[in-house]
């Protein structure tokens, strides 16, 4: 007979102004685990006046704590109180899936993406460093399982303090649909993309390296293609300023709805994505899943993922970025090869694979 397991698994991160990486993750597991007969799960957040919009609604139910999201996590990490339970009912295991703490009051699950602000404090905001540091000292001493995104981060985590024998490997994945011919056309009609371009994905933010991205086109001289840059606003890059230069060549998007963000990866030459460092990098899946040739960082998360299906890049390096992306716009054998490796590679990368891992955390902390 299975055992069925009820949990709690906090979700506040999809209301965050700026949902990024760890609310893509952390919706894509919990489609996923909702697949299972084995699990019942539940969702936890903050006080909200409103539900989330629909694009960002996972399929179980969130039960909401008494406090809004900022009084929350004060009170988790200074207080170490409201219990999840309090919203959730009881559970067998509670799964954080950022580092925003909750009380442990039994089996305690956590994933961490990645540990950029121990690396480089110049990677989140002030209040951010505190918020993180904290989370991550509560994760080594209260957490009976750490999930690490990549073999990157969980290295890091072990370099940081934490228990060897509790950290676990648990690649995300994705549930990109191949765009059609139609829907790139669409996307590209829309937003007015009518010469080739290279694109970025990602929250502005000083750890992707944006610096690099414009210095490297912009060195690719009177090329007939545009940069075009597709994410939110973020902290710590006047983005404005870095595209100046480069003036009707340089193309900001904003936030870009998962609806058209297939069909914009499928549209793009390449994607350049020379990040300094990485949970995971999912932008460079999603891009090898619609067979978009990629340009991505050595020696970190990213090229985990890419494998040998991208230009790997020392992302501190311009000169080779450059390099990098001239080959695929001067070569396109190379670009089509690189392509259909993609695609293979990204394959592989499944959100079910990435249940079945968290499901056995699960069934480890509550046999």
């Amino acid at each position: 007979m299975t055992t069925r397991r009820r949990v709690a698994i906090t979700l506040e991160q999809l209301w965050h102004r700026v949902p990024g990486g760890t609310a893509t993750a952390a919706l894509g597991m919990v489609r996923a685990l909702a697949r299972r007969d084995d699990l019942d799960l539940v969702g936890v957040a903050a006080r909200h006046p409103g539900p989330l919009p629909a694009e960002l609604a996972p399929p179980i139910q969130i039960t909401h704590l008494p406090l809004p999201r900022l009084a929350l996590y004060e009170a988790w990490h200074g207080l170490r109180w409201p219990a999840v339970q309090r919203a959730s009912g009881p559970v067998d295991v509670v799964h954080a899936t950022a580092v925003a703490l909750p009380p442990k009051r039994g089996p305690l699950v956590v994933t961490v993406h990645d540990l950029a602000f121990l690396a480089d404090a110049t990677q989140a905001t002030r209040h951010g460093n505190r918020f993180f540091r904290r989370g991550t000292e509560l994760a080594k001493r209260d957490a009976d399982l750490v999930l690490c995104s990549s073999q990157a981060t969980l290295d890091d985590c072990r370099v940081a303090g934490f228990a060897a024998e509790r950290l676990r490997l648990v690649p995300l994945g994705h549930d990109t649909v191949v765009a059609s011919e139609e829907d790139v056309a669409r996307v590209r009609t829309a937003r007015a993309l009518d010469r080739p371009y290279v694109l970025f994905v990602g929250t502005a933010e000083p750890r992707k390296n944006l610096g690099v991205v414009v210095d490297a086109f912009r060195a690719l001289g009177d090329a007939d293609v545009d940069l075009v840059l597709a994410g939110p606003d973020g902290w710590n890059e006047d983005l404005d300023a870095r595209l100046r230069p480069l003036g009707r060549r340089a193309r900001r998007l904003g936030f870009v709805a998962a609806g058209d963000l297939g069909p914009l990866y499928a549209g793009a030459a390449a994607l350049c994505y020379p990040s300094l460092r990485e949970g995971f990098g999912l932008p460079v899946l999603e891009a090898m899943a619609q067979g978009t040739p990629v340009v991505t960082s050595q020696g970190t998360a990213t090229e985990e993922v890419a494998g040998d299906a991208a230009l790997l890049v020392d992302p501190r390096d311009t000169t080779t970025v450059t390099a990098a992306l001239r080959r695929l716009l001067d070569d396109p054998a190379l670009a089509d090869d690189l392509g259909t490796r993609g695609r293979a590679r990204a394959a592989t990368f499944t959100w079910d694979r990435t249940a079945e891992l968290v499901a056995a955390a699960y069934a480890e902390v509550a046999p």
